[in-house]
């Protein structure tokens, strides 16, 4: 069985955000604007994502 993967995709900038979600966007790869990244789907990314919800655009593959 194959390894569940997601796709995260950086929307909005994290300039204005505060600085615990501006380490995690880093943390998850995402460096630049509507950069996308493949991360596999454990708790630990979800938690990630799930704080920085409002920046980033989820999809599964």
């Amino acid at each position: 069985m194959a390894e569940k993967k997601l796709k995260i995709t950086l929307v909005k900038s994290p300039i204005g955000a505060v600085p615990k979600n501006k380490k995690t966007v880093e943390a998850l790869g995402l460096r630049k604007l509507n950069k996308t990244v493949e991360m596999p789907d454990n708790e630990a990314v979800r938690g990630m994502i799930r704080q920085v919800r409002h920046l980033v655009k989820v999809e599964e593959i």
